[in-house]
């Protein structure tokens, strides 16, 4: 016969313990019970909600001997919530920063009560559910909180209503023994709490693929052995549907007024065996909660291998528990972190839910869970955004964390290192941004360089439809920013003049492609440029231009990069890269090049004798593990050709971007991400690849000093002209002059140094000419149509719709 050390071993292994394994555990001390329970919590992350509590009635047709949100109709007093103040406690919740909108109210009032009915029909509703529903969506449309309903018992018709607007669902168990129904328990006189009534919505849920929250209150009447029951209960509705994100253990508190009010409350002991019996019949993939503001010594709690503290207003009161404030945010993190344990803001619905938000969420709700989320999944810690003229947030320092010591001792960083490594927080982030950091100073010294360089996008017109692009105009994009417009050589020439007059020694072509184009555009634009000015370094068309070029002239990629290099062409920029994982670009950009012949185009021209430059813009749809591939595959790039000079993080600017406007993304990486990304390439990618650079186009100024504080030693070019960013909605400006370019890097106080494409030193009479340099003389943007181009019946495309390299 097994006995309680059976089943902790069991545990331990990863065994699930089944329903008489479970019963053994009654016995087991506390100590012993924590400690396996610790083993199983699968993650260093401790999450909470900010939230705001709606409590939209106070009216229930039952009557729980502990309760005392549940109160009859009072005179002068509203049965329900209005509107009004409805959405003036959701937007205060808002301001606050919160995420979640958790709406709570009684089972049914309108079954028991005239006060509710009559109220109800002047509303224009029959049931308080109904009422809920279009509270809820009123909160979701005017505030962008994430409603989480506490509904009470419904079926599977209300479920589904409710799921239209709000993440999440939730319904306590609190318990399945028979007596806490029966005369004499706390639940008698109360329908709506007899277990199977309860499961049969925690059912309901599940077959409307609704995440729900669920759980046990203990101390009022159980047993250990009916806890575990319950706890049973639950893990098979989860095991049948796959739907409960969060299992609450709760702890009874006796208060007055109420026919419990001389009940005993559960000693800590009791509920730190109850929550570590939770994890470990729940298991790893369960997040486990404990409200910490029912527990005096709440710290504590995390002994029982919890991972979440549930909801945290810096607005509301808990209206259930009224006696007992929230702690700080800052009470909770200082005890997280205690425990050797980071904490992190959550949404009301759980990651793994907002990662597969096509399947778990309708889709009126899934923008407002996007603009919320970090790459996680997680709520986003900041309102920061690339390309958004806002404070950038404040950083804090810390020591090291264990990946990073494989760098400093000349090993690769693997891909489960670099996903820890992008999802550092609090002291753990910035250990990795200082680690970074003394890296770069190793290899770099306190230099940081810039090129003077104008950029030159020579038309907005593109036959290809990226889900992030907000600069290509076609039929479809009169909605943003801008005319169609292209540029012809002899102005693109022009340009390349003035730029070079001004102190440049580069210039950087790019643009979208025109249906007519083929590879002979390209080779007449360099040719324009290199009449015009020999010694200016032309850095040139993506790996998707490139691609496209040779394909329209039916010549294979070596031979017409080496045609291009002939032309004038000197370096590749590394854009079109994106996310270099194929299960992002088949949502991002399906008919754009696939990671492979994104690779393919550099490696030829890299073996062709011409340089490049590589990137990453994140931020959008991609998780940490995309990028960790990405970063991955540029490093073993690098070491066959040794053909890239420079790594450029790109923030997804999402204010304009098609993606985003329809909801399928993210507004962008957060802050923490966007630096911490900077930090971990200067890791993955040493030695390999010296440079990294921040882009003051995205980051702004402000942010970029941050990212050349957390691994950078390169601040880009000056620019002179940039219409992609600012197409998207960035709003850094469009030309950051060498004056200001010196003043940013010596803030730092770091050095400034010009240097070339290449990395070499410019000729010093182009130093003396960018400074002080002349006013840009307006550039001129001719209407497409005045080209008269034709393009070819067919089209030729890359991607997973095209026809391989």
């Amino acid at each position: 016969m097994p006995d309680w050390r059976d089943a902790l071993a069991a545990a331990a292994a990863g065994e699930r313990l089944g329903a008489t394994a479970a019963a053994t555990i009654v016995d087991a001390p506390t100590p012993l019970l924590c400690e396996a329970a610790q083993g199983l919590r699968r993650s260093s992350v401790v999450t909470y909600s900010p939230k705001v509590f709606i409590p939209l009635t106070h009216l229930c047709r039952d009557v729980c001997h502990y309760c005392t949100f549940a109160r009859p109709p009072r005179r002068s007093e509203r049965a329900y919530m209005t509107e009004q103040e409805v959405l003036a406690v959701a937007r205060a919740g808002a301001e606050a920063g919160c995420n979640e909108a958790l709406f709570t109210l009684g089972d049914k009032p309108e079954l028991r009560y005239r006060a509710a009915r009559e109220e109800l029909a002047a509303l224009g509703c029959e049931t308080t559910l109904e009422y809920l529903e279009r509270c809820a969506r009123l909160v979701l449309e005017e505030t962008g909180l994430l409603p989480h309903v506490n509904a009470g018992v419904m079926g599977l018709e209300d479920v589904v209503a409710l799921r239209a607007v709000s993440v999440s669902q939730g319904l306590m168990l609190e318990g399945s023994a028979p007596a806490l129904a029966a005369r004499g328990g706390p639940h008698f006189g109360s329908p709506d709490k007899r277990p199977e009534a309860r499961l049969a919505t925690i059912a309901a849920a599940g077959e409307a693929r609704v995440p729900f929250t669920s759980g046990i209150l203990i101390g009022i009447g159980e047993t250990r052995a009916e806890r575990l029951d319950a706890l049973l209960a639950i893990r098979d509705q989860h095991d049948r549907y796959g739907h409960l994100q969060e299992v609450i253990v709760q702890n009874f508190r006796a208060k007055p007024g109420t026919k419990m009010a001389g009940h005993s409350e559960p000693e800590l002991d009791e509920v730190l065996w109850s929550a570590a019996a939770a994890r470990l019949v729940l298991g790893s993939d369960m997040h486990i909660q404990v409200p910490p503001n029912l527990s005096e010594d709440f710290g504590r709690l995390l002994e029982a291998g919890i991972d979440d503290w549930g909801g945290i207003s810096p607005v509301t009161i808990d209206h259930v528990n009224p006696e007992a404030p929230w702690p700080a945010v800052a009470a909770l993190e200082r005890v997280t972190e205690a425990a050797g344990l980071e904490l992190a803001p959550r949404l009301p619905v759980y990651p793994e839910f907002v990662r597969e938000a096509g399947r778990w969420l309708d889709h009126g709700v899934v923008a407002a869970t996007l603009r919320r989320s970090d790459a996680l999944g997680l709520g986003r810690e900041d309102s920061w955004s690339a390309g958004a003229a806002v404070p950038v947030p404040a950083r804090t320092t810390s020591s090291l964390i264990a990946a990073v010591d494989r760098v400093e001792r000349g090993g690769d960083l693997r891909e489960a290192d670099l996903v820890a490594l992008l999802t550092a927080r609090g002291r753990a982030a910035a250990a990795v941004c200082a680690a970074a950091d003394d890296l770069r100073r190793q290899v770099h010294g306190d230099d940081v360089t810039y090129v003077v360089t104008r950029n030159v996008n020579y038309t907005n017109v593109c036959y290809f439809r990226c889900g992030f692009c907000a600069f290509s105009k076609g039929k479809l994009a009169a909605s943003l920013r801008g005319k169609p417009y292209l540029v012809p050589h002899a102005e693109v020439a022009r340009r390349a003049r003035e730029a070079w007059e001004r102190g440049a020694t580069e210039v950087c072509l790019q643009g979208g492609i025109h249906p007519a184009f083929t590879g002979r555009h390209y080779l007449e634009v360099c040719r324009a440029v290199k009449d015009a000015v020999p010694d200016i370094h032309v850095h040139a068309f993506s790996a998707l231009e490139i691609w496209q070029g040779a394909s329209t002239l039916r010549l294979p990629l070596d031979r017409y990069l080496a045609e291009l290099r002939e032309a004038g062409l000197s370096s590749l920029p590394g854009t079109a890269a994106e996310i270099l994982d194929d299960e992002v670009r088949r949502e991002l950009c399906p008919d754009k090049v696939t990671t492979d012949q994104w690779l393919h185009v550099h490696e030829t021209a890299h073996r062709a004798g011409l340089r490049s430059t590589a990137t990453i813009m994140f931020g959008h749809i991609d998780r940490p593990w995309h990028v960790a591939r990405h970063l991955l595959r540029v490093r073993d790039l690098q070491r066959r050709t040794r053909g890239f000079t420079e790594l450029v993080p790109l923030p997804f600017v999402h204010m304009e971007a098609p993606v985003y406007l329809k909801g399928k993304a993210r507004p962008g990486p957060t802050f923490r991400e966007a630096i911490l990304l900077h930090a971990v390439a200067r890791l993955a990618l040493h030695p390999e690849i010296p440079n990294i650079q921040a882009s003051w186009v995205k980051l702004g100024l402000d942010g970029a000093q941050v990212a050349l504080q957390a691994g950078c030693n390169d601040l880009g070019g000056t620019l002179m002209n940039e219409s992609i960013s600012r197409a998207a909605g960035a709003s850094h400006g469009e030309e950051v002059p060498p004056e200001r370019m010196d003043e940013t890097i010596r803030a730092l106080g770091r050095t400034p140094r010009r240097r070339t494409t290449l990395y070499g030193e410019p000729p010093a009479e182009q130093v003396a000419r960018s400074y002080d340099a002349p006013p840009l003389s307006p550039p001129v943007n001719p209407p497409v149509k005045d080209a008269n181009l034709v393009a070819p019946p067919r089209l030729v495309r890359p991607g997973f719709v095209g026809a391989g390299r």
